[in-house]
């Protein structure tokens, strides 16, 4: 039954995204590849809050993380030492990339698959550091424990001049995808993006649908209906939360390598508190333990906020629909789920 659900639920998302992809305008198409890349985060982190029972408010960071990462190492020119045998090695093999800069000057570039794996290295590192000591504490204490790591992240994203500082970095490279296709703004390029990121977010939710109904699921169901139980009936409950805190780290990052290859750049507006309190916001719409319904409220809000529909209030939209649902739907608006 579950797979079933499963096939018609992505059936009919795919048949709407053809049909979008083959009407819509550059503009929409933009929009809606960029709200597939927000979605992505949102799944992660519902699988984290609503099947682990943590709640994170410094997510943001992850996706900073990949995006930062792999912005450096993808901007840095390697001509000066592309005789050295690590940089030749790596071009034997098709990990680096030539072309010219905005200025026209010959630049010799790491590949982009090399700097998304880079990045969810980083990230993956970064969560197993962070989690092992916060994931101790539960309730409010967790909470502002992973908002304190946000804002440290945020702030090292704004004062380090590695990073571009307040400007962020841009120049970014294209992502080279599928027989050397450089994504590079064309019509082309926005079809294709917007084609593999809602791919890309259907196989991460096909791999989170099975991974909820296995043996490993079943123990995170129990885990957040009594952790306390869970241990007692011999569940591991510290390494599952862990890993889940990795794995939920590791999703966002990937999101946030390539938005950041789609957009040309990144800037430590993404790595701000309200970005994560905007994805809380969207899993309690969508349900603390429905995946395809915090990618359903997490694609609409998204595009909307987007298209700029709400206008200077946009935070403070977040902000109050976050206040709504606590208060009228605790269990999301979307659809309700038992877990």
């Amino acid at each position: 039954m579950r797979r079933r659900s499963f096939a018609l639920f992505a059936a009919g998302i795919i048949a709407v995204q053809v049909a979008t992809g083959l009407t819509g305008s550059d503009f929409l198409l933009t929009q809606l590849t960029m709200a597939a890349w927000y979605g992505l985060v949102v799944v992660g982190l519902c699988l984290l809050m609503g099947y682990a029972g943590q709640i994170s408010l410094g997510h943001a960071a992850f996706f900073a993380i990949g995006g930062y990462t792999t912005a450096v190492l993808s901007t840095v020119n390697l001509l000066p030492v592309k005789t050295a045998p690590v940089i030749t090695a790596l071009a034997a093999v098709g990990l680096t990339v030539g072309g010219t800069d905005a200025w026209g000057s010959e630049v010799l570039r790491l590949s982009p698959w090399l700097s998304l794996v880079a990045a969810v290295t980083v990230s993956a590192l970064v969560a197993y550091g962070i989690g092992m000591p916060v994931l101790r504490l539960r309730g409010h204490y967790l909470a502002m424990a992973t908002l304190g790591f946000g804002i440290i992240v945020y702030r090292l994203a704004l004062g380090t001049p590695l990073l571009g500082g307040a400007d962020g970095l841009s120049d970014t490279p294209p992502f080279p995808l599928f027989a050397g296709l450089a994504l590079d703004g064309s019509r082309a390029h926005r079809l294709f993006s917007y084609y593999f990121s809602w791919a890309t977010v259907l196989a991460v939710m096909f791999l989170l649908v099975n991974l909820i109904g296995s043996r490993a699921g079943r123990a995170l169901r129990a885990i957040h209906g009594n952790e306390a139980a869970a241990g007692a009936m011999g569940i591991d409950t510290s390494r599952y939360k862990l890993h889940l805190f990795a794995l939920s780290a590791v999703i966002a990052a990937v999101a946030g390598v390539f938005m950041t290859h789609y957009t040309g750049g990144i800037g430590p507006a993404e790595t701000s508190v309200m970005k994560s309190i905007r994805y809380v916001a969207i899993v309690a719409v969508g349900g603390m333990a429905d995946l395809w319904g915090a990618l359903i409220a997490g694609t609409i809000l998204n595009f909307l906020s987007l298209r700029g529909f709400f206008g200077t209030y946009d935070d403070a939209v977040f902000g109050a629909v976050l206040i709504a649902v606590m208060l009228f739907a605790p269990s999301g608006i979307v659809r309700k789920r038992k877990l």
